[in-house]
């Protein structure tokens, strides 16, 4: 069973946060409670995301430089992830050689807080756009389908 197949079944249970690996969960784990709520809803949102986008037929999670990942065949590979060194941030990470924050700061400059070209960046005080944010993460999803459209089709 994929992990979109996992997923719909376990939204269906009520229950999103269930681990196709269990690699993923440790990592989960060990970050401070009310990150993990944090990272966990951003997890949540790339999952629903995906379940929503035309295009996106099988969405792999797994670990890419020791963060949750979440990697498409047509799109960019997606991180969420923390550093004890800003302990009340978070951030969702997309790869930086893409034009995929290029763009979210052309849409969305006054909504999010962007590091360089490879994040956006939440404070753990603040309502997440959500919205919006899923907008960015279905552009991810679908990056390769849409690299050559100016703002992506945005």
């Amino acid at each position: 069973m994929g992990i979109m197949d996992d997923f719909m079944c376990k939204k269906m249970m009520g229950s999103t946060e269930n681990f196709h690996h269990s690699e993923v969960a440790e990592v989960f784990n060990h970050y401070p409670r009310h990150i993990r709520q944090k990272l966990m809803s951003l997890r949540q949102l790339v999952l629903e995301t995906a379940s929503e986008t035309d295009d996106v037929n099988i969405l792999e999670e797994t670990l890419k430089w020791g963060e949750p990942s979440y990697v498409t065949k047509n799109g960019s590979t997606i991180r969420v992830g923390w550093n004890k060194s800003r302990p009340d941030q978070y951030a969702i990470y997309f790869h930086c050689k893409t034009k995929l924050i290029d763009t979210f700061k052309e849409l969305y400059k006054d909504k999010f807080t962007f590091e360089g070209n490879r994040a956006i960046v939440f404070n753990v005080s603040e309502e997440i756009p959500v919205d919006e944010l899923k907008h960015c993460i279905s552009l991810s999803l679908t990056y390769h389908l849409r690299k050559n459209l100016p703002m992506l089709g945005a």
